[in-house]
């Protein structure tokens, strides 16, 4: 499979259209990210059902701190629902600092997205639960259903790549460089060893940051917030496998902490986004696709996509076709 993530950072109607565009172009499904300051995942979700036919939809990712898992299944089954039957559900561990700024704990993290997806099975299978773990329900049921909705778990560390690889199926891997989807396919390997028979195949996905353009410097120039982002959060372990300067690191996390957004962005090195996006041209990115999917079965154009959305979609599409 091949998808698009589609930010509602823009209306939800505008997004809609953009889903539009992207089925014409060939893609299998659209994931609309979550964040606190942008609108509702689920809003958008209905509004691109709505607007496609055959495309897949669903949330990539939620996390199951902000909203109760018995709610988040509910809302998934629903857009399962108006979608006759096209739901996914997307769901990691969400962001410490942005949870954070909610003043919402990151406890457990692995064992709260597992438990969160496994009790959504249950629910969709029209069981009636109560669970006493990482998070409480007591004779919790959806009045609707039953419904079989496929889960990918968003995930970067080795211990929820290995947990995706064993209970989920699919991952969303938050990666765009080769080395680092490597890395992330040998994780997957040995989650995948401890896999039951009976969950079927599984799906690992690329879910890559991409800005495709016809000018590879504008493409570049857009790629510098979403990799601010990134670098920001990003592990040492990553940073040292790519040799990106700690000091500019620093530089770029004491900006966004500030607040002060046009300085993070314009501390963003031109290491930084080789690192962390799939930046450049069709030819560029169809190229830099060729390698990441030497590791992964399929490929999540990412944020930012492009300076001009519409015409990266069908770039990034043209690009896909050629490296597939």
């Amino acid at each position: 499979m091949n998808a698009i993530e589609l930010t509602p950072e823009r209306p939800p109607d505008r997004v809609a259209t953009l889903a539009a565009r992207a089925e014409a172009a060939g893609f299998d499904a659209a994931f609309t990210s979550s964040h606190h300051f942008n609108r509702d995942p689920f809003v958008t979700c209905a509004r691109i059902a709505s607007a496609t036919d055959d495309l897949l939809v669903g949330p990539g990712v939620v996390n199951p701190y902000e909203s109760h898992p018995v709610s988040l299944a509910s809302r998934v089954a629903t857009i399962d629902e108006v979608s006759d039957g096209r739901g996914l559900f997307g769901i990691g561990p969400g962001d410490r600092s942005a949870l954070s700024n909610l003043g919402i704990e990151h406890e457990r993290p692995l064992r709260r997205v597992l438990e969160s997806f496994k009790i959504a099975r249950r629910l969709w299978d029209g069981e009636t639960v109560s669970h006493d773990g990482t998070f409480t329900a007591t004779e919790a049921s959806l009045n609707f259903g039953p419904v079989e909705i496929p889960v990918y778990v968003g995930a970067q560390g080795p211990h929820m790549l290995r947990m995706s690889a064993k209970h989920a199926d699919g991952a969303l891997i938050n990666a765009s460089h080769p080395a680092d989807l490597a890395w992330s396919a040998d994780r997957i390997e040995e989650g995948l060893a401890d896999r039951p028979d009976d969950r079927g195949p599984f799906e690992g996905l690329a879910f890559a940051s991409v800005s495709v353009a016809a000018d590879a410097e504008a493409a570049r120039e857009a790629a510098r917030p979403p990799v601010a982002f990134i670098v920001a959060g990003a592990p040492p372990p990553v940073l040292e496998r790519h040799g990106v300067d700690r000091d500019a690191v620093e530089t770029v996390r004491e900006a966004l902490g500030n607040g002060e957004l046009p300085a993070a962005f314009e501390a963003v090195t031109s290491g930084m986004i080789d690192a962390f996006c799939i930046a450049g041209t069709t030819e560029t990115v169809a190229d830099r696709f060729s390698a990441a999917l030497e590791h992964v079965d399929g490929i999540v154009v990412g944020s930012p996509l492009g300076p001009d959305p519409e015409d990266a979609i069908d770039r990034a599409a043209e690009a896909l076709d050629r490296a597939t």
